[in-house]
């Protein structure tokens, strides 16, 4: 779509046209949400969206995109000019980064002028993921990715950066929403960045060897020489204890997951929108979690990727029981089946200070 064609459509067609751009799943679970909350968790989607497209693009350096995240945090609390972020960024993008992508980055002035249109609370919600977000990629920028992460505590945190602070922002949003959510904020707030840990583990395992292709490993080291491999040498293998360890994460993103289906079951039933919006991501993740789990010596990530099937058995399951909270519990145990398990992994105190 040329730029000068964003102005022929609405903030929601515009929203959903860069949405089927960029995630096909968030294209699908987002229009689930009722309105208004679809509109913003959409634009949120978006901005986290400009967020990684910046970490990820390959011609930047570390301090360049640094100033890039600090930039767009300063666009969308409104203390900078959109346009400059985007006169600045665009010409920078390489092919590297999708076409998709760059016609978002083009499109930033509209998209953050839908930001702007948000009630204060909306608008506070989505600046402070933005900006924890920003900050906490641009630490992880500085630092040599190639060996992995140090521990379990810095998977932890980086996962807080790039996806419990999402969990975060939208338990702002819902809780705008209902008053009754309201009242549930200081059980879901821990729940919601363990439900972002949960996913963001699941799609660090799936994409563990697109990652070391860049360079980068998002495993944490100690587990993996407590299991006795060297994760410096990753490679594609059949190492019994590569396996070993790819147990353990997987307990620990099935812990989260679970977390996650408690945050979920805290939502009150007649909002079967919302339950829907986090059920289809957690049984896609669950899916995701029982084929790397089967195939734990994957070498690319098409081999655990799930099938369009799975996609829509999953939605269907959702619909049925997505009132019933004993119904629920018996899915996801059926669909988890196999799994290692793990008791809901608690988030460390120290990763949840971030937020303060």
């Amino acid at each position: 779509m040329a730029e000068a064609t964003f102005t022929q459509l609405d903030d929601d067609a515009l929203q959903a046209h860069f949405l089927l751009g960029v995630s096909r799943t968030f294209a699908l679970t987002i229009p689930r949400l009722p309105l208004p909350l679809s509109r913003a968790v959409a634009n949120a989607y978006l901005l986290c969206r400009i967020v990684d497209t910046v970490e990820d693009e390959v011609e930047l350096t570390r301090e360049e995109k640094n100033q890039f995240c600090d930039l767009f945090a300063q666009v969308v609390a409104n203390q900078a000019s959109a346009a400059d972020f985007t006169s600045q960024l665009a010409p920078r993008l390489s092919q590297a980064t999708l076409p998709a992508e760059h016609e978002l980055i083009a499109a930033t002035s509209r998209v953050v002028d839908i930001t702007h249109s948000f009630s204060a609370a909306e608008r506070h919600a989505l600046e402070r993921c933005i900006r924890i977000m920003s900050h906490g990629m641009g630490a992880y920028q500085g630092r040599d990715l190639s060996r992995g992460l140090d521990d379990m505590e810095d998977l932890s945190r980086y996962c807080y950066y790039v996806a419990g602070v999402v969990g975060e922002m939208l338990t702002d949003l819902f809780c705008e929403f209902d008053r009754e959510i309201l009242r549930q904020r200081d059980e879901l707030l821990p729940l919601s960045v363990s439900f972002g840990q949960g996913l963001q583990m699941t799609n660090i395992l799936k994409d563990v060897w697109d990652d070391r292709s860049r360079g980068v490993i998002w495993l944490p080291r100690s587990v993996f020489s407590t299991a006795g491999y060297d994760l410096t040498q990753l490679s594609p293998n059949t190492d019994a204890a590569y396996a070993a360890a790819m147990g353990e994460l997987i307990a620990t993103a099935h812990g989260h997951l679970r977390n996650a289906l408690e945050y979920t079951l805290c939502i009150p039933k007649r909002h079967v929108g919302v339950r829907d919006f986090c059920l289809w991501a957690i049984g896609m993740a669950v899916l995701t979690l029982r084929r790397i789990n089967r195939h734990r010596h994957f070498s690319s990530a098409t081999e655990v990727k799930i099938t369009r099937r799975e996609v829509y058995t999953t939605i269907g399951l959702s619909r049925i029981t997505h009132r019933s909270d004993l119904a629920l519990r018996l899915v996801f145990a059926t669909m988890s089946q196999g799994l290692p398990t793990s008791h809901p992994a608690p988030v460390a105190a120290s990763v949840l200070a971030l937020a303060h």
